[in-house]
């Protein structure tokens, strides 16, 4: 028998005990196949002597089988979750949790003219650019472009990654870190196989990877798609660390080794260097290096590459709104420093002074300048960060060489550094000259006199805190106050651990009950960071977050807060638009949020900062729509500054007299730095209408989207699926008490269930085979709690569901729904969904069925060069038909409007036993008519045209059209119907009043 059993890819066949599809890959010996309804990763080689045909077949007709409304809509809607390999031409759609934004279609599209893909996504902060790459990425590996994938991010922003995939795109990365390497490698039975090669999908720390251990072995096995998040920090001139980012980015790009999908993600693609931003583009190809963007036909060449939009591009696009902030509410928080505080300060800068100026030797000098400046920094920001640098010894004073002192001093004062991100820059940078740290009322025996008088510095920072003697702290305090009477929730930045610790403390006795406050800082592991937030957002009532600069980036916001306050002016202008972007993006829900800057008066430091770099970087941006990086990160301005505070100030002695405006050298640095700041963004802003890539077409493929929509469900299709699901079977949600979710007692469900679920009754059964493993994916102990807990939004705790199709648990319902609808040997309660239906509703004046049924095609599409041999995937596709019976019992098929009109009927009066088992028997006969089964061929090969019309539209008007290469793919791009549709299930509609009284005929 199974000699005679069709193999082709797409159909059906029966092995174990169940369905399964045939894959692509099939051979005489081996039938690669998936289970009917499984997983991908349950794909299995079946024997050819074990496959027969198979046994899905029409719905029996026995008594009591069919179902009435709910049952139906149960079914269908079971369908639509449990799909995952959607035919159209955005397939990567039917696997994620979200529904992107139209602009956010953009660099899919762009991707989809490109092979390999090779795009720098320059979009604005808060713009999305995390879903915008993610999703070019999962609809490669759903193509069958790309196996695997990689993305190279800080180890900061690991764990942001891995839950966006996680939750956002269904995929199962592992981090790559220096603590979880050793880990990952050790797990593969094979010590030759690389983690790259083993784990499909990586999120990894780019300067773990990149050194000279690892990097060679990274190059060889890297995946094939690369991500690369904040691809500006590989470019540059900024030290040795990021030209070994470069150098392992150039090798992975290089196409002579492999012609890998490489997607470059950074928010601030322009540094200002001419060079760097050659480099950048580069990395995508190799003659992108010599272009000069002012040339229109070289800007053209370019943004195939390359894409950035700013809000004021997509805030209405293609007829969708954006819901961003329509406002940046900014202000300025103005005080004074107490006249102890005042005096402290004066005394601290005299004594910086001093040692400056009186150094010997080069290095010397230039450790004491350095030291002096942090000093200072960490004096203004609060007295608890002033103690700690003043009892800490300097990492500074450590350096052997001027150069390694510079480095390191610039980094720690000018917060300039060729590190990816912020990680440590918020720890104080010490003070101390000698090797012991300073215990307050304990100075070390044998101490020098600059240590005794940093001693004495650091009991006077003591004495200076609490709100009593600290006028900043005492701004902040009515600041905050302020914000929470306005209905605000604000965000507190700081530069250092010390500050923000003590901050928090201070708000925590000023506001009381009135709000919960948290500190979070670079003292916590970046994975409970998130987890710190979340218990402080999970708080009835206000709340108050005070961070480091740790928060500033990869963590969204915007949900629970609407304001920020930089307690401490950062000297990095791109920070400030950091920490304001982690409350102005999408999904703010506020029209206006707020930016809050608090500085002195009395010094002009922080003051000048925001006048030469903060305000002119925001000046800048708003005059020309250009976000510039501060050319050379403002390092020669910032330098000038020192040198005007410390080498040529001059003040009368315990007084505050700081005037800067004056100084020449100061004023010269100003000046040349924003020349080149104004002439670079001017330069960039001439062709950034060119790269917002408004030419695009989306709206010729809306077509596919609604009709993608229609397929998938509303949102709201979900969570009323899985409420009525689990109360069908028993387990009665009860509602969350801040209508966020429901929860559903466990032990009520079937056993079959309650296994894909992930809970097990016993031990044995949890170590059964593929049922730990199963546990395991769904994050659920064998001894965790008897409940099901589901919530509306992304992001969900630990052990708790989305409420969306990708979600584990709702798929593992969809599932069983599916699959207990088909086993007629189940008990009845075991069965919420039925194959057939019979209802009585006043939306129809004849008798009419509704067909649901199962297409299956074999997608081929272009190789990855012209050579290749093409990409052969299995698709499927869920259609519901439907037909009108007229007087005479002929047959009148109804249009698509009609056949969405009949699925949104409702029952009006109950249908009596016999007459639905009459009625149900009668369609199951009618689904083997020959003429309802040429319709359903010939519908088969309609779709499979719209899906090949539909296919090459979307690649036309992403660019393709015109271009060789692309027309000749596009023509490759074919579809075809693989064997007979899945007759999943049929439902009667029968009209009030032929309900109760039946005709032989056409019932009317």
């Amino acid at each position: 028998m199974s000699a005679t059993v069709e193999r082709a890819p797409g159909t059906l066949v029966r092995a174990r005990d169940r369905d399964w599809v045939v894959l692509p890959g099939t051979t005489e010996d081996l039938v690669l196949a998936q289970p009917l309804d499984g997983d991908r990763e349950f794909v299995a080689a079946l024997f050819p002597d074990e496959v027969s045909e198979p046994g899905f077949g029409r719905p029996p007709a026995l008594p009591g089988e069919a179902g009435d409304f709910a049952s139906a809509s149960l079914l269908r809607t079971a369908l639509r979750i449990a799909s995952t390999a959607g035919a159209g031409p955005f397939r990567s759609l039917n696997a994620v949790a979200v529904e992107p934004r139209r602009y956010q279609l953009v660099p899919l599209m762009m991707a989809l003219r490109m092979d390999p893909v090779r795009l720098l996504i320059g979009d604005d902060v808060g713009i999305g650019k995390t879903v915008e790459s993610a999703l070019i990425a999962r609809e490669l590996m759903e193509q069958g472009s790309a196996r695997n994938m990689t993305v190279l991010c800080s180890p900061s922003l690991a764990e942001q990654w891995q839950r966006e995939l996680r939750d956002k795109f269904g995929m199962d990365p592992e981090l790559v870190l220096p603590s979880t390497a050793a880990r990952l490698q050790k797990a593969i039975d094979d010590p030759d196989r690389s983690i790259f090669d083993h784990y499909p999908v990586t999120v990894v720390s780019t300067d773990f990877i990149k050194q000279d251990e690892r990097r060679d072995t990274f190059r060889h096995h890297c995946p094939d798609v690369l991500i690369v998040d904040e691809a500006h920090t590989c470019v540059g001139t900024g030290g040795n660390e990021q030209q070994k980012r470069y150098e392992l980015l150039s090798a992975l790009a290089d196409r002579t080794e492999r012609d890998r999908h490489l997607i470059l993600v950074t928010a601030t693609p322009h540094s200002g260097d001419p060079q760097a931003f050659a480099k950048l583009t580069g990395l995508l190809d190799p003659s992108l290096r010599t272009l000069d963007t002012t040339r229109s036909a070289d800007r053209d060449k370019l943004a195939r590459h390359f894409v950035q939009r700013r809000r004021h591009d997509i805030k209405r696009y293609v007829g969708q709104d954006t819901p961003f902030p329509e406002d940046r509410d900014t202000q300025d928080a103005l005080y004074r420093l107490d006249t102890d505080y005042a005096r402290f300060v004066a005394d601290i800068l005299a004594y910086t002074r001093h040692q400056v100026r009186g150094a010997d030797g080069d290095h010397h000098q230039r450790m004491s300048w350095w030291t002096a400046l942090t000093l200072l920094r960490c004096v203004l920001s609060s007295p608890a960060a002033a103690a700690a640098t003043l009892r800490t010894r300097s990492l500074i004073a450590a350096t052997r060489t001027p150069a390694e002192a510079d480095k390191l001093g610039r980094a720690a004062a000018f917060e300039l550094t060729d590190d990816e991100t912020a990680e440590g820059m918020d720890v104080v940078p010490g003070s101390l000259p000698d090797e012991d740290s300073a215990t307050p009322g304990k100075p070390p025996k044998g101490r020098t006199s600059e240590a005794q008088a940093l001693a004495d510095f650091a009991d006077r920072a003591d004495a200076l805190a609490g709100p009593e003697t600290d006028a900043k702290l005492r701004t902040l305090v009515d600041r905050v106050k302020r914000q929470l009477v306005d209905g605000y929730d604000p965000i507190v930045f700081c530069h250092y651990i010390p500050t923000a610790e003590y901050v928090a403390r201070h708000l925590k006795e000023e506001l009381g009950r009135s709000a919960s406050v948290e500190a979070v800082t670079g003292t916590l592991h970046p994975d409970a960071r998130q987890a710190r937030v979340d218990e402080l957002t999970a708080r009835r009532g206000r709340h108050v977050l005070v961070a480091t600069d740790c928060l500033s980036e990869g963590v969204n916001l915007q949900e629970h807060f609407g304001a920020v306050i930089h307690y401490d002016l950062s000297w990095n202008p791109t920070r400030h638009l950091q920490r304001a972007g982690r409350v102005d993006r999408f999904g703010q829900p506020r029209r206006r949020v707020r930016e809050i800057t608090v500085y002195d008066t009395d010094t002009g430091i922080d003051g000048l900062v925001l006048k030469v770099l903060i305000q002119k970087h925001k000046d800048i941006a708003d005059q020309t729509g250009v976000a510039v990086l501060v050319p050379d990160q403002g390092r020669g301005v910032l330098e000038a500054l020192a040198s005007a505070l410390l080498l040529r100030g001059r003040q009368p002695e315990g007084q505050l007299t700081l005037d800067f405006e004056d100084d020449p050298d100061f004023g010269r640095a100003r000046e040349a730095l924003h020349k080149e700041w104004e002439s670079a963004a001017e330069r960039e802003s001439k062709v950034l209408t060119k790269f917002a890539h408004s030419g695009l077409r989306p709206e010729e493929v809306e077509a596919e989207l609604d009709a993608l929509r229609q397929a998938l469900g509303d949102p709201g299709d979900i969570a009323t699926f899985t409420r009525e699901s689990l109360a069908q079977l028993g387990a009665q949600p009860i509602g969350d008490a801040r209508g966020r979710g429901f929860k559903a007692p466990v032990d009520p469900l079937p056993t079959g269930l309650k296994h894909a679920l992930g809970f097990y009754e016993d031990a044995d059964q949890s170590a059964a085979p593929g049922g730990a493993a199963r546990a395991k994916a769904k994050g659920r102990a064998k001894t965790a709690a008897r409940d099901l807990v589901f919530r509306e939004d992304l992001p969900v705790a630990r052990g708790e569901h989305a409420l969306s199709r990708t979600d584990p648990a709702v798929r593992a319902l969809a599932r069983y729904l599916l699959d207990a609808a088909v086993d007629t040997g189940l008990p009845p309660e075991e069965r919420p969904a039925r194959r057939l239906g019979v209802i009585r509703t006043a939306a129809v004046d004849r008798r009419s069925v509704l067909l649901l049924a199962r297409y299956r095609f074999r997608l081929t599409l272009p190789g990855r060069t012209v050579t290749d041999e093409p990409r052969v995937l299995v698709a499927d596709d869920a259609q519901v038909l439907a037909w009108r019976t007229g007087d005479d019992g002929s047959r009148a098929w109804l249009s698509d409007e009609e056949t969405a009109a009949l699925l949104t009927a409702t029952p009006d009066l109950n249908t009596l036993p016999a007459l639905r088992d009459q009625q149900a028997a009668r369609a199951a006969d009618e689904l083997g008519d020959d003429e309802i089964n040429g319709h359903l061929k010939a519908r088969g090969q309609l779709l499979a045209d719209r899906l090949r019309d539909a296919h090459q539209r979307v690649r036309e008007a992403a660019g393709q059209r015109g271009r060789e290469r692309g027309a000749a793919a596009v023509r490759r791009i074919d579809v075809r119907p693989s064997g007979k549709p899945d007759l999943l299930g049929v439902y009667v509609y029968l009209s009030a009043p032929a309900a109760q009284q039946p005709a032989p005929g056409g019932d009317r």
